[in-house]
């Protein structure tokens, strides 16, 4: 297949992945009727066999073996799990409390709070422009903190749990699919043990609200892996910075759903909260498509004269702010909505 077929086609999936991660609004405000909680618990059940169907369709299962036996790893995993949780449990509560704006502006500033992470955990080095954008984010809270009357905490929260499962994963060495299994399987105990309890105590709607919502409840897994294996496809097709300008569409279309079908307030202290944000990551996707470029050139110039490729390839990295975007990105496909 040529280099623009690959292209197109990873622009297909990657299109097709983030639309349907800002489309997940519509599918959990049909669940409204049950409790978060529930929503979440019953998604994290249901994710299992979606992924051992995707792991038997794969042929992929020699790997669970090396894994049990890295307890370090598993460790790392569990990690994830509790984060990526949060993350997913605060998403379909803001849409059942009718909150899809505050959502949106979460998954805007992540990778914001990603790069910040980068900067005081990981030690990387920012430009000035990605030190410009970083301040923009940050003023942007602040009108945003002016605007609801109190900081935008769900916002902050889904930011902050989202960049921590990112910054986990970056030393969780699994692709996505097997991630994502072995994710699931950690979280499925806990969350059957959950809507188990809720039966018991007569509180669970699996049963009581109709086929179509058992249905709904049961094809969350479903929901959760499509755009998964989207992602995973795309992800081997594009570059890095492709990738990271398409991580926006996600958050633009709940932005979009949050205004228009769900008729939340937009006040001018909030839309001044949110053109901040776009200014912030406008300056961050410049900059990135900037260093990108100067380090394609840097390697051309260093293969051209012969230097060693491996050398060449490090300085073009490091050159491109590889690690920053990287940031950015990491994480993305389990987790999004």
């Amino acid at each position: 297949m040529s280099s623009s077929s690959e292209t197109r086609g990873g622009l297909v999936y990657g299109i097709a992945a983030y639309g349907l991660w800002g489309l997940l609004p519509l599918y959990w405000h049909l669940l409204k009727s049950t409790g978060a909680t529930e929503v979440l618990a019953h998604r994290m059940v249901w994710s299992l066999p979606t992924a051992l169907l995707l792991l038997a369709a794969l042929r992929r299962w020699t790997w669970i073996r090396a894994l049990v036996r890295q307890p370090r790893t598993l460790g790392l995993l569990l990690l994830a799990a509790i984060f990526i949780s949060l993350n997913w449990g605060m998403f379909i509560w803001s849409v059942t409390q009718e909150r899809v704006l505050e959502a949106s502006l979460g998954y805007f500033i992540n990778p914001l709070v990603s790069i910040a992470f980068g900067v005081l955990l990981l030690r990387e080095r920012l430009r000035p422009a990605q030190w410009t954008a970083v301040g923009i984010g940050a003023i942007a809270v602040g009108a945003l903190s002016v605007g609801y009357g109190q900081v935008p905490w769900l916002s902050i929260a889904m930011a902050f749990s989202f960049a921590t499962y990112g910054l986990v994963k970056k030393h969780v060495k699994l692709e996505g699919v097997e991630s994502f299994s072995a994710e699931t399987a950690l979280q499925f105990l806990p969350a059957l043990g959950f809507l188990i309890y809720l039966a018991a105590q007569g509180q669970a709607s699996f049963t009581t609200e109709g086929p179509g919502h058992a249905a709904l409840l049961a094809l969350s897994g479903l929901a959760t892996a499509v755009p998964l294996i989207l992602f995973g496809n795309a992800a081997v097709r594009l570059p890095l910075s492709t990738i990271g300008l398409l991580q926006y569409m996600a958050p633009a279309f709940m932005f979009v759903l949050g205004v228009t079908l769900f008729h939340e307030p937009m006040p001018p202290e909030r839309l001044t909260g949110f053109l901040l944000v776009w200014a912030a990551l406008a300056l961050l996707t410049w900059d990135a498509l900037r260093a990108a470029r100067r380090g394609r050139r840097a390697l051309r110039e260093v293969r051209g004269a012969g230097a060693g490729a491996g050398a060449g390839a490090r300085a073009a990295r490091q050159a491109a702010g590889a690690e920053p975007l990287a940031a950015c990105g990491e994480g993305r496909g389990p987790g999004r909505g």
